[in-house]
C-alpha cells in the first residue's frame, strides 16, 4: 500500500475527482440526453411516415381523444374560416429568403374555433409583409395535419405592424389572447395543445409548411460516443496511475545501486606495461669515429 501512498496528494485527488465527475456525467447526463433524442426523433418520423399512408378522419373525432398522440395526423374539418382573423408569425422562411407564415380560424359545424396555418408567403423586399388576402368565406371543407403548439419564446411579444397583428411563434393560447376569441386546442398527447396545418391545394392554403425530413440524425453516434467517453476517461487515469508506479520503481532501483561500483559494460582500464628492452646506445661522437677510421692511437 505504501507504493500507491501518492494518490493521496492533492493533485491526484483533484485528477480523481474530476474523472469521476466526468464519467458520471456522460453516463446519467450527456449520454441520455442524446439517446432520448435520437428516441424522439425516431418516433416522430414513425408517426409522419404512418400518417403519409393512413387516411384521414375527421377532426372531431381527434378533439374527443383520450391523450393519445396525435401530432402529424391528417385530418378533415368541416366549417367556414373567420373574417378579419388572420395573425401573421414572424422569422419564417420560404425558399431561402424570409417570409411569413399566416394563420386564421376555423368554426367547425359544432360551434367550436381551431387555430389554422395557412402557409407560408414571401416577405417583400425581405422585410415587410406582402398584402394577405382573406380566406374563402362560405362553407368549407379542409383536410389538415395536427400540429402541437411551439410555445411562447420570453421577451418576444405580439405586436401590429404593417396593418397585421404580428407573432413569433405558433402558439394556440397566445393567438386566443391576440385575436381576443377563445380558441380550442386540439389534443396532441403532449404538454401542448395542437392546431391544425393546411395540407396542399386547400381552400385558403398557401405555400404549405414542408415536413421535416426523414432522418434519425447524429444523436444515436452521439450518444455512443459520450458512453465510449464515460468508459475511457477511469481507463486513462488508470494507464496515468500505472505509469507513475513504473516510473516510481525504476527511480528506486537506480538509487539501490553502490556508489563508485563500476558498470557493467565498462571495462577496467589496463595497467601501463613495463618495458625490459635496455635503452639504445648513445651515438658515437665525431672524435671517435675519425680514431677508427685514421687509426688513432696505434702504435
Amino acid at each position: 500500500m505504501r507504493r500507491l501512498a501518492f494518490l493521496l496528494r492533492p493533485s491526484w485527488l483533484i485528477l480523481a475527482v474530476l474523472v469521476a465527475a466526468f464519467a458520471y456525467l456522460c453516463f446519467t447526463v450527456l449520454a441520455p440526453w442524446q439517446l432520448g433524442k435520437n428516441t424522439a426523433t425516431s418516433h416522430r418520423n414513425q408517426l409522419i411516415a404512418d400518417s403519409v399512408k393512413a387516411e384521414p378522419v375527421d377532426v372531431t373525432t381527434v378533439l374527443s381523444g383520450t391523450g393519445e398522440h396525435t401530432e402529424w395526423r391528417r385530418v378533415t374539418a368541416s366549417g367556414s374560416y373567420l373574417p378579419d382573423s388572420t395573425v401573421l408569425v414572424r422569422l419564417r422562411h420560404l425558399d431561402g429568403a424570409p417570409g411569413y407564415a399566416v394563420l386564421a380560424t376555423f368554426r367547425l359545424d359544432d360551434g367550436r374555433v381551431l387555430l389554422v396555418d395557412r402557409g407560408l408567403v414571401s416577405a417583400v423586399d425581405g422585410t415587410r409583409p406582402p398584402q394577405v388576402p382573406e380566406p374563402p368565406a362560405g362553407p368549407q371543407r379542409i383536410e389538415a395535419r395536427v400540429r402541437m403548439s411551439e410555445g411562447v419564446t420570453p421577451g418576444k411579444d405580439p405586436s401590429v405592424q404593417d396593418g397585421y397583428r404580428q407573432v413569433y411563434s405558433i402558439d394556440t393560447a397566445q393567438e386566443s389572447t391576440v385575436l381576443r376569441q377563445p380558441l380550442t386546442a386540439v389534443p396532441t398527447g403532449g404538454e401542448r395543445g395542437g392546431y391544425l396545418q393546411l395540407s396542399e391545394s386547400q381552400p385558403g392554403a398557401f405555400t404549405p409548411t414542408p415536413l421535416p425530413q426523414l432522418d434519425a440524425g447524429p444523436y444515436l453516434s452521439y450518444g455512443l460516443q459520450w458512453l465510449a467517453f464515460g468508459i475511457m476517461a477511469p481507463l486513462g487515469l488508470g494507464y496515468f496511475v500505472y505509469a507513475e508506479i513504473r516510473e516510481r520503481r525504476k527511480e528506486k532501483g537506480s538509487a539501490a545501486e553502490p556508489v563508485g561500483a563500476p558498470s557493467p559494460t565498462e571495462r577496467p582500464r589496463s595497467e601501463p606495461v613495463s618495458s625490459t628492452t635496455p635503452p639504445a646506445p648513445a651515438a658515437p661522437t665525431t672524435e671517435a669515429r675519425l680514431a677508427d677510421r685514421y687509426g688513432r692511437g696505434r702504435g
